[in-house]
């Protein structure tokens, strides 16, 4: 009864969710039914060990929620996003259309704005492009989430997205692991991304497809789609419901609008390697500080550096375009707060599972799968990010109950815990984006279109493209190891 437990609590989960029933009521449910069918203590489980996994993730993570949905906001508000989306119109025009939208999210994205926030402003950026050029728009939800979706999240060292920073605490890790891999894993997924997209669009010019239907307002209307809301809140660290709730500013110049994306990567490269590695840390031995080392909390504190440094730039160079410096960060504040508790909520879950003595056949078969600890972790991420249609979520998950067993292998195995952090999170990335996941909901709903006309795009630039990065970095770190 142990494991039906587990399976029909994670059923139940997976189900609800989807029809846009909230994570916070859904998860401890869930939890309880799996462990009332274990025939275990439910009071205990709800607040100990479903409550203590859940505090644990938001005391190490609500920082990073917090300053990205905050600096999201603010450079929404401000008119740098639409500055930067401008720009890239501009200089690369209709004719590449495709190519502009795609550079457009990978430059906003990695430097820190929130995925939702860069779909809300990139979808009408899209709309304009496309039909100037003619191409199907069914096509834009897969340019977008190319650019912002994949590398950028995943692979590209340094990233200050949520899946990047999580395995920092259990591995001991920073956000640039496996640098090189990373970028091989990059190139990848951009090459084939932009691959299909041509061949796509070639294909549709052929066949005399056009734009198509034209679907003005659908960004508004995603916005305040209560349903969009409840599955997106899961999948990233913003909140849909506080997009366009301040009136955005006219955009900056494109160097004022550009130079917080860079503090945040040249900030976060400094404290990672300069400021941290320098620091005398003995302090965090002592009890009030949890006992801990630098190596646990330097990746979220040099990511949480970053972002609140951009911020302030950002408020120094921008702050007069801001209808209102006070509503554009209660509004950044508010969008923090749904989503870190909805992903803590499917984190609990996890951790009640794990505690269930069934859990340990789980366990034992994760380890079992044939290829070594590298295809077992990937195989652990993917699985559990599908299920939960969330990358963050899925691997909490997956490190809270596997991570220090696959620390120990690592050791026994001389395997970099660098590449241990690659693998996991582009495995937690790939297959998350089902159709039941909240960035993909939300995705289509701003680009106007629906599943049936271009999911499967989405999981060609991708899916496709995440799976043969990850085996590919598998491969290489079997080889030669982590660099």
């Amino acid at each position: 009864m142990g494991l039906f437990g587990i399976l029909l609590g994670l059923g139940l989960l997976v189900w609800l969710a989807y029809r846009g029933w909230s994570v916070l009521l859904l998860a401890p449910a869930a939890a309880l039914v799996a462990a009332g069918l274990a025939g275990e203590p439910l009071l205990a489980h709800w607040t100990q060990t479903f409550m203590g996994a859940a505090a644990r993730f938001v005391a190490q993570f609500f920082p990073l929620f917090l300053l990205g949905a905050l600096f999201g906001k603010l450079m929404e508000d401000s008119g740098a996003v639409d500055a930067i989306a401008g720009f890239m119109t501009d200089r690369l025009g209709p004719q590449r259309a495709v190519l502009a939208v795609v550079l457009a999210g990978a430059i906003v994205t990695y430097g820190g704005v929130s995925l939702f926030v860069a779909y809300f402003v990139l979808a009408p950026m899209a709309m304009a492009l496309f039909r100037a050029a003619d191409i199907p728009r069914r096509l834009m939800p897969a340019a977008i989430a190319v650019g912002s979706s994949t590398f950028t999240m995943s692979a590209l060292p340094g990233t200050p997205a949520i899946p990047n920073t999580i395995p920092m605490p259990f591995f001991g890790t920073t956000p640039f692991a496996a640098p090189g891999l990373g970028i091989v894993a990059s190139a990848v997924m951009l090459g084939i991304g932009l691959w299909w997209l041509r061949r796509a669009e070639a294909l549709a010019r052929r066949r005399g497809e056009g734009f198509g239907e034209d679907r003005p307002g659908a960004a508004h209307a995603a916005a305040d789609d209560p349903l969009v809301r409840e599955r997106a809140v899961t999948a990233r660290e913003f909140d849909p419901a506080e997009i366009h709730r301040s009136e955005s500013a006219p955009p900056p110049p494109i160097g004022a609008a550009a130079l917080p994306l860079a503090v945040v990567v040249a900030v976060n490269l400094l404290m990672t390697f300069a400021v941290l590695p320098a620091m005398d840390a003995e302090f965090l031995d002592e009890p009030r500080w949890g006992g801990i080392t630098l190596s646990a909390v330097a990746g979220v504190w040099a990511v949480a550096t970053a972002l609140a440094a951009a911020t302030l730039v950002l408020v120094a160079t921008n702050g007069r375009r801001l209808p209102s410096l006070r509503a554009s960060m209660d509004a950044g504040a508010n969008a923090s707060v749904l989503p870190v508790f909805s992903v803590a909520s499917l984190v609990g879950f996890g951790a009640v599972v794990a505690a269930l003595p069934a859990f340990a056949a789980v366990r034992d078969w994760v380890l079992g799968i044939g290829g070594g600890p590298l295809v077992s972790l990937a195989v652990a991420t993917n699985i559990l990010a599908a299920l939960t249609g969330s990358a963050s979520g899925g691997l909490t998950i997956a490190l809270e109950a596997l991570g220090p067993t696959y620390m120990a292998l690592a050791a026994e195995q001389g395997i970099d815990p660098g590449l241990l952090h690659r693998i996991a999170v582009i495995g937690a990335g790939t297959l998350d984006i089902l159709p039941h996941n909240g960035a993909v909901i939300t995705l289509l709903a701003v680009c106007g279109c629906t599943h049936k006309e271009s999911y499967f795009d989405i999981v060609v630039v991708a899916i496709v493209s995440s799976i043969t990065a990850l085996l590919t970095i598998i491969l290489l770190g079997s080889l030669v190891g982590s660099f």
